[in-house]
């Protein structure tokens, strides 16, 4: 099977081939055209302009893997697109894009749900069996799951109001460290002192499994308020302590979260990390030994396909083909599109 993705959710526009040929599953291509110059005097993403870099480059980001992979259209057996969820002006140009690949090409067509296919790109790289526990964090999503199947996940947690992605993109900012703000902390942090700024870990300690970083946000804020312009030896300090702050948190909720996957489903092997947080080296080794101490496997992607990209796109519609679940050609973008459409809550319900 060989499927070509897109993925036009956020600020990157990609496309991929991915092939399902023994011995395994293979990217045959992995073409992204990041948008991060364009948004960097802006300090974030701004949709329309974000929209419109789609329109403009999509048919050449997607002719370019499929030349790269070395297929034509007639080769492949079904086209996936980013469906949701996401900026609404980009998801229409992906699936519209898609749409109409497949129907020139007589090809299934996939909507997929891009947090989906962050939970599943880690069955794309190493062999994980479900059910597995998933820590899906990037900068607009922060959930704990547990993931049953395709298409079946539990939601265990998720942020009370700010994703950790958003946090370290806003804290970059205020610090003066640039965009994007994961990266640039990331940078700042190796070399600073994480001890030297005690900031605030919302919810640690506490029961349940939901996130909160708005607080963390507005301590940096004040901090840098009161002292006054920071020099570079402030800004790599408190690029430290946000990194280390928001990984300590994660680790926090992560733990519980854990604790109720190994009671309830303890024929569950793998502790799974994935989205664009997921490539912070720090919060590797913090997950990492998590889980060595509770006696499961920690599985990530390479950072690169933790970011957004159109190889975990190809290869959650492939997963999704395999099962049958093909979607019409005006299956709607959606800007808002849960994996568990009941929430959290369903932890409190089962205990």
């Amino acid at each position: 099977m060989i499927v070509l993705g897109i993925e036009t959710s956020c600020d990157e526009t990609a496309a991929a081939i991915v092939a399902d040929i023994p011995p395994g599953p293979k990217i045959r291509s992995n073409l992204v055209r990041t948008q991060f110059a364009t948004h960097a005097p802006f300090g974030g993403v701004v949709p329309e302009i974000a929209a419109r870099e789609h329109l403009y480059h999509l048919d050449v980001v997607i002719t370019g893997a499929l030349a790269e992979a070395g297929i034509t259209l007639a080769q492949i057996d079904g086209v996936a697109a980013a469906a949701g969820p996401g900026l609404i002006g980009g998801l229409i140009v992906g699936t519209t894009t898609a749409k109409g690949i497949a129907w020139a090409a007589n090809k299934p067509f996939v909507a997929v749900n891009h947090l989906e296919a962050h939970a599943l790109t880690v069955r794309l790289t190493d062999e994980v069996s479900f059910p597995y526990l998933l820590l899906l964090v990037s900068g607009g999503h922060c959930q704990l799951l547990s993931c049953m199947g395709v298409g079946r996940y539990v939601c265990l947690g998720t942020t009370l109001d700010d994703a950790a992605g958003e946090a370290f993109d806003k804290t970059a900012k205020q610090i003066g460290l640039g965009y994007p703000g994961g990266p640039a902390i990331e940078r700042a942090a190796a070399e600073g002192d994480s001890r030297r700024f005690h900031l605030p870990r919302p919810l640690k300690g506490r029961p349940g499994c939901d996130f909160s970083f708005s607080g963390l946000k507005t301590a940096v804020r004040q901090l840098i308020v009161d002292r006054g312009p920071l020099d570079s030896r402030d800004k790599a300090d408190l690029a430290a302590s946000v990194e280390h702050a928001i990984c300590d948190a994660l680790a926090d909720r992560t733990a519980n979260a854990i604790a109720w996957f190994r009671s309830h489903h303890p024929e569950g092997e793998s502790l799974v990390a994935a989205g664009g947080v997921a490539a912070n080296a720090q919060l590797r080794r913090c997950l990492a030994a998590l889980a060595e101490r509770a006696g499961l496997r920690f599985v990530v992607p390479p950072p690169a396909l933790c970011t957004d990209n159109a190889a975990m796109i190809a290869w959650a519609g492939m997963e999704r083909l395999r099962l049958g679940l093909v979607d019409s050609l005006d299956a709607a973008p959606r800007p808002r599109w849960p994996l568990d459409a009941t929430g959290p809550q369903r932890l409190k319900r089962r205990g």
